[in-house]
């Protein structure tokens, strides 16, 4: 179930159901794995995918092999290691005195040699060890070995593109994992390919119309869709909003970093690629569908809450094809914890597909705002730890968090101050920053307060709110230095879901890194990936289909090989829960009576408590695994840039430019405004000196310009210069609107329409044309609101509202508006009572007709 705190066992699995014949299974080991990485990269470059991308390899001669891949006491990262990050691996060995080692490349020629650091005792492992550093070796290439002591690691990979393939599998888990569609075979290999289960087709009962458990509801539910959960089949609306929360976040920080091209359209294996939209939207739009599904209708009793879960009224068998399932599907009762996921994942689906569907961007608001009012009105429904009958109970008996975070991102999304209001109010806003899973989401809101631009909070509350999540990526640097397997996770850490830990963690570190640029923190979260990867207590990759030795018996309901011969094991990418040291499960006990914390783990289908896979444990590697594979280089010195280029400043009065930079400079950086040259009647005023930093240097800043009100006639014109050290400087120029001379007439009309319009918000279109002689150069287009509309998102413009005056600015691409061109750009908005359109409009100062 993926549950990292609590779990109540399965049942003994009945005899082997028999399921239809299938296609020989397919697993893919380092070397063959790479092959098939350019295969499919060939083929989505070709614009479509074949079955033929993916070689098929006996899973016999795969587990031969295995068996033949002995475990080395020279524990290095099986995939490999980037050029530019961290190469450590680690030696078991009880020597007192450091040991020589070697790095050879391929052909067996020495690369680099040293001597190890004797560390001692690793706790969490129980073992001795050494570590190797070699860091220094700026080589690329395959096939490398560490030799310490005549011991040879596994081989590996110095490359830049280590992790694009990673990138791509683990999202292709949870198209593997969705319920109500046919999975194709030319999309995820023949192997896998299956009829869409839960569907109602016989003999599935089906989601398409579900009945409430005795008691709960007297109506049915079409929940059809969203992601089977792990390696049951039910689906629960707690754990796919972390889930589908890191999914999207994944794509707003590579947004962020310019790095969103790798994960936009036609990147992954998804049906719905060439769309437009980025790829890993798509998948998540997927669960998403599903969490709105799970909204209590309105003019129900508790409409807006959403239900807790829905699975099978009984434990599923093992194996069960998710087709063959004729158990009955049932929802159950909804909590406060289900309705604030939804009132979070909603609001940020808001946000960020916003530009690439205002439709359902306006559904996902709508729907989060109805979710916060009625978790508001029951705030204490809690999901009862006994009912665990066919499914997990995921029981949360505090969801304080889950209120800060879902304020957290209604106020990232509306700039609203009732949920600023929430936010500041909330136990969890001064806290130091806690580690996250599904039951404990709170920092999931700091991340987004942090890091998205333009939140509606005080500046120092940031500040704070970037300080804390350092401070925490700091405190596992700290961990980490001190033990033989670089991990953020303690000795006593090693529970339920242990890897999800390490991934979250690794990604606060990730976070940091953003947050400030320092090379430390992304270190720490690629060796939490080396730890992943091989470089831990069993010398086991933990990832299917990655490294010489890997996890291939997860515990699934389908892929199920282990179990019966005609099922496939899990596909490339497959995330394993890790070592758990509570042994939850008879096999664990069994197998693993007096294991140290870190090796309490089998690689056994019977294995729940260490060897399932989960929805938010593969969402976090993904997460983790794009970060790793974007490229990074030497920041090159950003430009300062200036929008409008040109402006107007009525006499006695301002206006204001927008100031960003071009990229991410290497360290936080002073941007001052100042005159250059021209009528000294024009001077800069508040924003005048401006700081940007690694994080927030895409997030415009303001500055203003005033014109001092004298007696003469004259429209004089300044340049002003902005820049500083460490930024390349740009212009930009400022004319006085003098108030004794006349006025332009008119050179532009407005075209205003409201697009879709509901209860209390609407969406509109804006289209601004140049109807004078002279082309436009840089347009700011202003006017007010007769009511009380409040613009909460915009596209293709920068919008910005003060009580009722609103100022649009081109986005660049589209500034310049030759004569008869027009510009088009959109907003979302809020509003109660009339909803009035505006009757005048001026285009950089000018009124238009």
């Amino acid at each position: 179930m993926g549950w990292e705190r609590s779990h109540i066992p399965f049942p003994s699995p009945p005899p082997p159901r028999k399921a239809p014949p299938v296609p020989p299974a397919h697993t893919r080991r380092r070397l063959s794995h790479h092959a098939a990485a350019v295969l499919v990269g060939l083929a989505l470059a070709a614009g479509g995918l074949t079955a033929t991308a993916f070689p098929a390899h006996s899973a016999d001669a795969t587990t031969a092999a295995l068996a033949q891949s002995a475990d080395s006491p020279v524990r290095v990262n099986q995939l490999g290691y980037l050029p530019d990050g961290p190469k450590q691996a680690t030696v078991v060995s009880s020597a007192s005195g450091p040991l020589a080692w070697q790095l050879r490349n391929g052909s067996g020629a020495v690369a680099a040699s040293g001597s190890t650091t004797v560390h001692g005792a690793d706790q969490a492992s129980g073992q001795s060890t050494h570590l190797v550093d070699f860091g220094a070796f700026a080589g690329t290439g395959t096939g490398f070995t560490l030799t310490v002591g005549g011991q040879v690691s596994h081989p590996f990979d110095i490359s830049a593109s280590l992790y694009d393939a990673l990138r791509a599998d683990s999202m292709s888990f949870f198209y593997q994992q969705r319920s109500g569609i046919a999975i194709d075979a030319a999309l995820a290999g023949s192997a896998y390919a299956r009829p869409a289960g839960h569907l109602g087709v016989a003999p599935n009962k089906g989601d398409t119309s579900v009945p409430c458990q005795a008691g709960v509801c007297d109506y049915r539910l079409d929940v059809r869709g969203g992601w089977y959960d792990a390696g049951d089949q039910g689906k629960y609306v707690v754990n796919g909003g972390i889930s589908v929360w890191e999914m999207v976040n994944s794509f707003e920080r590579a947004k962020r970093s310019g790095g969103d091209a790798a994960v936009g359209d036609s990147t992954l294996r998804v049906p719905e690629r060439g769309n437009g939209i980025p790829d890993v939207l798509d998948e998540a739009r997927w669960e998403l569908d599903f969490l709105l599904r799970m909204q209590v209708p309105a003019g129900k009793p508790m409409a807006g809450m959403a239900f807790h879960k829905v699975h099978d009224d009984q434990w599923t068998a093992l194996p069960t094809r998710p087709e063959l399932d004729d158990a009955q599907r049932e929802l159950h009762k909804p909590s406060t914890a289900a309705t604030l996921n939804l009132a979070a994942t909603a609001a940020q689906c808001a946000r960020v597909y916003a530009p690439y569907d205002a439709g359902f961007a306006a559904r996902c608001l709508d729907a989060a705002r109805r979710a916060w009012t009625a978790a508001k009105a029951n705030p204490n429904v809690f999901a009862p730890a006994t009912d665990n009958t066919g499914g997990g109970a995921y029981e949360d008996a505090d969801v304080s968090d889950e209120f800060c975070w879902a304020a957290a991102e209604l106020l990232a999304t509306t700039g609203e101050s009732q949920y600023r209001n929430a936010v500041t109010s909330s136990p969890h806003h001064t806290k130091p920053v806690d580690a996250f899973w599904w039951g404990g989401t709170a920092t999931l809101g700091r991340i987004t307060l942090a890091t998205v631009p333009g939140v509606a909070l005080p500046s120092d509350d940031i500040a704070r709110l970037r300080s804390l999540l350092t401070s925490a990526a700091d405190s596992h640097l700290s961990t980490m230095s001190g033990q033989g397997y670089a991990v953020p996770l303690a000795a006593t850490g090693y529970v339920w879901g242990s890897n999800s830990a390490v991934t979250n963690n690794a990604m606060v570190l990730a976070v940091a890194y953003e947050l400030t640029g320092q090379q430390r923190y992304r270190f720490g979260a690629l060796e939490s990936l080396d730890y992943l990867l091989g470089r831990n207590a069993l010398d086991l990759s933990y990832v299917t289909g990655y490294g010489e030795r890997f996890s291939e018996n997860q515990h699934h309901r389908f892929w199920a090989h282990q179990n019966d011969a005609s099922l496939p094991h899990p596909p490339a990418g497959s995330f394993a829960g890790g070592p758990n040291a509570g042994l939850e499960d008879p096999v664990a006990k069994a197998k693993l009576p007096g294991c140290a914390p870190a090796a309490c783990y089998v690689d056994d289908i019977g294995s729940y408590s260490t060897n399932e896979v989960a929805i938010n444990w593969n969402a976090s590697l993904a997460w983790l695994a794009a970060f790793a594979a974007e490229r990074r280089g030497t920041p090159a010195t950003p430009s300062a840039q200036v929008t409008p280029t040109a402006v107007t400043v009525p006499e006695g009065g301002s206006a204001t430019v927008g100031v960003r930079l071009s990229g991410a400079p290497a360290q936080n950086v002073t941007v001052t405004t100042a005159r250059s040259s021209g009528d000294p009647d024009l001077a800069a005023g508040s924003g005048s000196t401006l700081i940007f930093t690694p994080a927030n240097w895409a997030t415009e800043q303001r500055v203003s310009v005033s014109a001092a009100q004298d007696a003469d006639a004259l429209s004089g014109t300044a340049t002003f210069t902005v820049g500083g050290p460490g930024v390349r400087a740009t212009t930009f120029t400022a004319t006085e609107a003098d108030d004794d001379t006349a006025q332009p007439g008119p050179s532009c009309s407005v075209t205003y329409k409201v697009d879709n319009s509901w209860g209390d918000g609407f969406t509109a279109t804006v289209t601004v044309k140049n109807t004078g002689s002279s082309t436009v150069s840089g347009w700011t287009l202003g006017w007010s609101f007769a009511g009380d509309q409040r613009i909460t998102s915009a596209w293709n413009a920068t919008v910005n509202q003060t009580g009722a005056a609103v100022t649009a600015r081109d986005s660049g691409w589209n500034g310049t508006l030759a004569p008869g061109a027009e510009a088009s750009f959109g907003f979302q908005a809020t509003y109660s009572g009339a909803n009035p359109a505006p009757t005048r409009y001026s285009l950089n100062g000018a009124l238009c007709s």
